[in-house]
């Protein structure tokens, strides 16, 4: 596909959602806007969302609850700029697509803690419990200039529960297809000046058999159900000293076992092989306002993930562990118009690799990346300006600068024009440099992205236009044609490169008593040397969403739609078929305390792959009781 051609498309696709917007507008009731929100992500301190000029979104408890949800990334997924792929169900591997780009190219947070694997790279999104999380944001583009290593597509942050109010305890139960079943308690609120929260939850399911039929010759897998179960808890405390001084210490820790069917049963195909995953978050924040000008943020954080497989009844037959210490010190100038920061901040990586495989070609490392950021703010009458640098400096390969400008323009009260450009980059992880298939001198991932959107905002009218292209250099990949790899087949290298380009179309309006919310994403995320599409992303994918209230229920339903995708990106021969998947959810207070939620998902029964010889779950329903007293 041509840049003309591309251009053209995008151009036609744009004009179509405009126009179909300004339909909506001419049927709409105006209400207050609720765009007073808050984020922190986009700049690391706390800002309006109709100030900021990144490309955002933010989901709260009551959208992941309304979801039916098991997996944060069943949740990610119906957010504009996003996509999936994940080995069966989900338990299974998951990797998420930020505007097409890699999943390692996600920078991911736990109440500002990082979450990394230093040995596949990036989150393991799979780990993460969803019935922990009360919200997450969500920043669309580079973002190393304010993060440093890893954002090349942008930023997740995930929040736990937070105590205020009263003491109020929470507790839910819930059954679903495929033998689910979640149960969950807690309690939150405040006591003087101190806050507090605490919440565990547990699931389970029976799953189903995540590899398809027929199974090869020489593999016969196992072909038994794959379940799951996963056991999580969270806490966060806060100490208010007094009204210019917090103290806040957070934590989270997840076990998932999930059941999978590994490549290697051949001569024993009725073991039942486990993947055991280990996620564990710890944080300590002091925040400090000196004056009315300046305030501080003082944070140590450390962060373990851990991920063994084991055929049940046998040792380990893998074992890797990555371990995230961070430390962070934020200065916040606030004078007038103007906003400063300055952040000194330094992470260090540990991984321990393959001990129990082969102790001879384990890997045991670490490094430590030191670094200064800058960051100004400037917002008066029409202008917003955002100007952000950082040198990053690895005790591996040296020092790294990254920067951003973004701009945005009101054309009118309600129309409002931005454009930025930033660099971003990905450090190699210490598996890529270090193993038996790595390389040492690995360079770091390093990427350009320039984009210009335009929003529209009036009462409960929402709209969000945005170009993007991201051309990424030195992107790693695995060569069998590499030379001096230590296992002389191949290894990791540094040569490939890659382009990002698409548009993100996104709609909030409400029309009588209905909210609508609909988004499409164009794009053609590619290998710049061979022109072919990368692996398991779509040219298209788009989301739409209604709810309503009925009587006493809430009701609603969601349409996920994604185009066919190659899920061999070197050959671009197997093709993923595309899908529309349906998903209806009612729910409605029927005691005083008492809520019930009921979902169907995948409605229509639609076979459906999100990478190929894996099978995804059909029809589903999910059913949940929560008992929460009202304040």
């Amino acid at each position: 596909m041509t840049t003309v051609l591309i251009a053209k498309r995008l151009a036609w696709l744009a004009l179509a959602a405009s126009a179909a917007f300004s339909s909506l507008i001419s049927h709409s009731q105006t209400r207050s806007s609720t765009l007073a929100e808050t984020m922190v992500t986009a700049t690391r301190t706390e800002q309006p969302l109709a100030d900021l000029v990144a490309d955002v979104t933010v989901i709260d408890r009551d959208q992941i609850e309304r979801s039916g949800a098991t997996g944060i990334g069943d949740v990610l997924v119906r957010v504009p700029g996003v996509e999936m792929a994940r080995n069966g169900g989900p338990g299974g591997s998951t990797s998420l697509y930020l505007r097409g780009a890699e999943t390692r190219f996600t920078a991911v947070f736990v109440d500002g803690v990082r979450v990394d694997s230093q040995s596949t790279g990036g989150a393991s999104w799979e780990a993460i419990p969803l019935p922990q999380i009360d919200r997450i944001e969500i920043v669309r583009g580079p973002a190393s200039a304010v993060y440093g290593s890893d954002a090349l597509g942008g930023v997740v942050q995930i929040f736990t529960r937070k105590g205020q109010g009263p003491f109020t305890p929470f507790a839910g139960v819930g059954l679903g297809t495929y033998g689910t079943r979640k149960w969950e308690a807690g309690f939150s609120g405040t006591q003087g000046q101190v806050d507090y929260a605490f919440s565990l939850a547990r699931e389970a399911s029976s799953g189903f058999n995540v590899r398809l039929l027929p199974a090869p010759p020489t593999k016969p897998y196992n072909q038994d159900d794959d379940g799951y179960t996963s056991e999580s808890v969270s806490g966060r405390m806060g100490w208010q000293l007094n009204d210019a001084h917090r103290l806040e210490a957070s934590v989270l820790s997840s076990n998932t076992d999930a059941q999978y069917d590994s490549a290697n049963t051949a001569p024993r195909s009725t073991y039942d092989d486990h993947a055991l995953h280990l996620l564990q978050t710890k944080g300590l924040n002091w925040r400090a306002r000196w004056s009315d000008r300046y305030s501080t943020l003082v944070s140590l954080t450390e962060s373990r993930d851990q991920y063994e497989t084991r055929p049940t009844g046998l040792a380990s037959t893998y074992l890797t562990m990555t371990r995230l210490n961070g430390y962070l010190w934020q200065n916040e100038w606030r004078v007038g118009a103007h906003q400063l920061t300055a952040v000194l901040e330094r992470r260090a990586d540990y991984l321990e690799n393959g001990l129990t495989v082969n102790p001879r070609t384990a890997i045991v490392r670490d490094r430590s990346q030191d670094a200064l950021a800058l960051g100004y703010g400037w917002r008066q009458q029409q202008h917003s300006l955002q100007l952000n640098a950082r040198h990053d400096q690895d005790s591996e390969f040296g020092g790294k600068d990254t920067g951003s400008a973004a701009y945005a323009y009101a054309l009118t009260s309600q129309w409002r024009a931005t454009a930025s450009v930033g660099t971003a980059f990905r450090a190699p992880t210490l598996y890529q440099r270090f193993s038996i298939y790595g390389l040492a001198g690995l360079q770091p991932e390093s990427s350009t992205n320039q984009e210009v959107g335009l929003r529209f905002a009036q009462g409960t009218s929402q709209f969000d236009w945005v170009f993007y292209r991201n051309l990424v250099s030195n992107l790693i990949t695995y060569s069998n044609s590499a030379t001096g790899c230590a296992n002389g087949t191949g290894c990791y290298v540094s040569t490939a490169q890659a382009e990002y380009a698409g548009m993100t179309v996104s709609l909030r309006q409400r029309v009588a008593d209905v909210n609508l919310q609909a988004s499409l994403d164009v794009q053609n995320p590619r290998d710049s040397i061979t022109g072919k599409p990368l692996g398991r992303r779509a040219f298209q994918h788009a989301n739409l969403a209604a709810d309503t209230r009925w009587g006493r229920w809430m009701v609603g339903g969601n349409l996920q739609l994604s185009g066919d995708r190659y899920d061999d990106p070197a050959n671009n021969t197997i093709l993923l078929p595309g899908y529309a998947l349906a998903s209806l959810f009612a729910s409605t207070r029927i005691e005083k305390d008492w809520t019930v939620l009921a979902r169907i998902d995948n409605l229509t029964d639609t076979p459906y792959q999100l990478a190929s010889g894996y099978a995804t779950s059909g029809r589903s329903l999910y059913v949940a009781l929560k008992w929460a007293p009202l304040r």
